[in-house]
């Protein structure tokens, strides 16, 4: 068992307020694997006060002067990559081999990418008499999860050290051990003392601390709806800005002149990804009714061929889920959609042959789903798929838009024209046509209750700007 006790505050691990830990759990073996300092508001305050000294002259430093940092940085985390996949996969249950592509590659990406945007982006431009000036927002609360715990911190430190604001990270409670190598990283390149700080604790002590603090400026958020309502209320107080990425419930709509097996075979290896613990996940899958059967059929077949195990064994395709709450949770949730009259195409609630210890969930589908239906509405988080009939394209569209959430979405046709049409009645934030590729630098965010504010790229670096108007 590893211990980590001690936090990351002005330029060096120092020792929370508190003598109390929080216990981190193995999802394989379901051992305690590490113990990390449950942090506290004064930890939180010093935290703040360390950034808000270090802004000054980080937010002075000229752009291409951070973009060494960042480049440093990212080199810094593929040299560890490793060390931080194989970490990340016993946290969350993904499969080692794609750790390193997704919890680990993203990452690197984010730095990188963030890096070259700090050489090219144009932070003052005219328009008429006025110099328009793009500034650092200040202080940067970012507040992260437990399902892509690097990336989700990388997504948003990258870029708002680039913009030149100062940040204080808190990671989830569930997935903590990565935030502390990009602590040891950063710590061995000599990053001015202030500029990154690392809280680790509890939501309702650290993170409504972070959102309530006056000396934060900003809160990024990703996480449940739920924890969204909750930390934009509690940032209301002081009116600073809150950027959220929250929860979904994507649709995947297959129009009927779409390659079907190709179609759902995507489909079901898009839900599962991560063992479904993905917010952009598109976890429902329309269909047109007189294809319903032959859409079982295929993704009863896919589903099955997504074998649970260990995330180090060569053949796993779904790791376990990240703990027993979680487990539970999926497992409550396909009692419900058998209880509400769903067709259980395959998987159910009992654990995976041989598997009885790690936090499993048997891959599972069903069919002939009611938009109504609770395991419609509501975002599961786990490795189910929900298979929905529609009569027209007109009821296609309904369906998609009739959840709160607005996150991602699929769109499937032979005509690519046909499917950007329907692509633009989709009240999403992204859409995938005929599995197109994830694109890192491309915006991403929700609409409705998956939040709002824009993650990569050009549009994840704005938003930790401000924008000032000189006239002259």
């Amino acid at each position: 068992m590893t211990t980590f006790d001690k936090l990351y505050i002005d330029g060096a691990f120092t020792a929370s307020d508190s003598s109390e830990t929080i216990d981190v759990i193995d999802s394989v073996s379901e051992d305690v694997m590490a113990t990390i300092p449950a942090g506290t508001a004064a930890d939180v305050d010093r935290a703040v006060k360390a950034a808000r000294g270090a802004f000054e002259s980080w937010s002075h430093t000229p752009a291409e002067e951070r973009a060494k940092y960042l480049t440093r940085i990212g080199d810094a985390l593929g040299a560890r990559m490793d060390e931080l996949a194989t970490t990340i996969s016993k946290e969350t249950g993904m499969a080692k081999w794609l750790s390193q592509i997704v919890q680990v590659g993203l990452p690197i990406n984010s730095f990188k990418t963030a890096a070259s945007l700090a050489e090219s982006y144009s932070f003052e431009e005219q328009s008429g008499n006025s110099l328009i000036v793009r500034e650092p927002i200040g202080v940067v609360g970012c507040i992260t999860p437990w399902n892509y715990p690097l990336h989700q911190i990388c997504a948003k430190v990258g870029p708002a050290l680039t913009a030149g604001c100062s940040v204080v990270v808190k990671p989830s409670e569930v997935t903590p051990l990565s935030s502390f190598i990009l602590a040891e990283i950063i710590d061995s390149l000599d990053l001015p003392a202030g500029v990154f700080n690392l809280v680790t604790g509890f939501g309702p002590v650290v993170g409504e601390a972070i959102a309530a603090h006056d000396d934060v400026d900003m809160v990024s958020f990703t996480g449940s709806t739920r924890a969204g309502r909750s930390v934009s209320e509690v940032a209301s107080g002081t009116v600073k800005r809150v950027a959220l990425e929250l929860g979904g419930k994507s649709a995947n709509v297959i129009l009927d002149d779409a390659d079907l097996k190709t179609a759902v075979g995507y489909g079901v290896s898009n839900c599962y990804l991560n063992s479904g613990q993905t917010c952009s996940a598109h976890t429902r899958m329309l269909v047109p009714r007189q294809k319903l059967a032959e859409a079982e059929q295929i993704a009863g077949a896919a589903a099955e061929k997504a074998t649970p195990g260990d995330p180090f064994d060569a053949g796993t395709r779904l790791g376990p889920l990240v703990s027993e709450a979680q487990q539970e949770r999926v497992r409550g949730f396909i009692k419900k959609g058998e209880e509400e009259g769903a067709k259980l195409v395959t998987g159910g609630v009992e654990p995976p042959d041989g598997l009885e210890t790690g936090y499993f969930v048997r891959p599972t589908v069903f069919s002939e789903v009611k938009p109504d239906m609770t395991i419609a509405q509501e975002e599961i988080f786990g490795p189910v798929l929900s298979i929905i009939p529609y009569d027209s394209e007109d009821e296609a569209a309904e369906i998609a838009n009739g959840t709160i959430y607005g996150l991602d979405g699929g769109v499937w046709s032979g005509d690519p024209e046909r499917a950007k049409a329907f692509a633009r009645r989709m009240r999403t934030g992204q859409v995938q046509i005929n599995g197109a590729t994830f694109n890192p630098i491309a915006p991403f965010g929700g609409y409705k209750q998956s939040g709002h504010g824009r993650e990569y790229g050009r549009f994840g670096l704005e938003e930790f700007l401000e924008v000032k108007a000189i006239q002259t």
